[in-house]
């Protein structure tokens, strides 16, 4: 199995990091990718990523915190071409939910990170809540570039998820599809191809049942890759080769 997003420079996971790294062998996990949000956080992954083999980090600034956190994008590209496992740009994004980070804010923050994902021809990590409009907006802006897009912890629509495939975008499952109340998300996520979908925790946040209301942790995966078959009708062990391929695919 692979995670393809966690925040493991997070507490309670940062200062257990041996723990959480033997467990998640114990289950399976082959790879796991911890999400930059802020510059402090880069800070702490570019520590992390030299813990463990199966350990890959990304770099970028989380719509919450663009307020706080101005980059360029000749900054997020050299970062990452120093840092051998960095593979992703990200989290960015849009989220104007909270509204934590002006709106304009937010879409400078976010096409900088597509520059720089253009740049380095590597995979960026979209965020997207209560934005799918403007987002769609934006990617058909630079739809040239033929940007490798996640779209991370997605919940979006049916609808929105039609068109972000005009994207070649891939769509990652969290803990979130394992609720009761996530039928309609669950319904997006079978009609979304196979070849499409990857599973993670988002760690520490959304443990899946049956550790709803626990703190997350990579090793939880298990939980949302067993739902994800069932909602493929495929047995757990092809949902999870047919995951680990697209996450390697995507990243090379």
């Amino acid at each position: 199995m692979i995670d393809s997003h966690c925040h493991l420079d997070h507490e309670p996971l940062h200062s257990d990091l041996d723990n959480i790294i033997k467990r998640s062998k114990d289950v399976g996990i082959k790879k796991i990718l911890t999400i930059c949000t802020t510059l402090n956080s880069f800070l702490k992954i570019k520590e992390i990523v030299k813990k463990d083999k199966i350990i890959y980090g990304t770099y970028g600034i989380h719509p919450h915190e663009t307020k706080s956190n101005k980059v360029s994008s000749d900054l997020i590209i050299n970062e990452i071409k120093i840092n051998r496992k960095i593979i992703g740009v990200g989290e960015t994004g849009l989220d104007f939910y909270y509204n934590n980070s002006d709106k304009k804010d937010q879409i400078e923050s976010l096409e900088k990170h597509i520059m720089a994902a253009k740049e380095l021809n590597i995979p960026l990590i979209i965020h997207s809540r209560n934005a799918e409009a403007e987002t769609l907006e934006i990617f058909n802006k630079y739809k040239n570039y033929k940007l490798k897009i996640l779209m991370h912890c997605f919940t979006g629509s049916k609808h929105f998820a039609k068109k972000l495939l005009n994207f070649n975008t891939y769509f990652s499952a969290s803990g979130i599809i394992t609720f009761k109340k996530s039928t309609e998300l669950q319904e997006t996520f079978k009609f979304i191809p196979s070849d499409k979908v990857m599973i993670e925790t988002d760690s520490p946040y959304l443990a899946p049942e049956p550790k709803r209301g626990k703190k997350n942790e990579p090793s939880f995966i298990e939980y949302t890759a067993k739902k994800l078959a069932e909602i493929k009708n495929i047995s757990k062990d092809e949902l999870i080769n047919i995951t680990s391929k697209n996450f390697n695919n995507l990243f090379n």
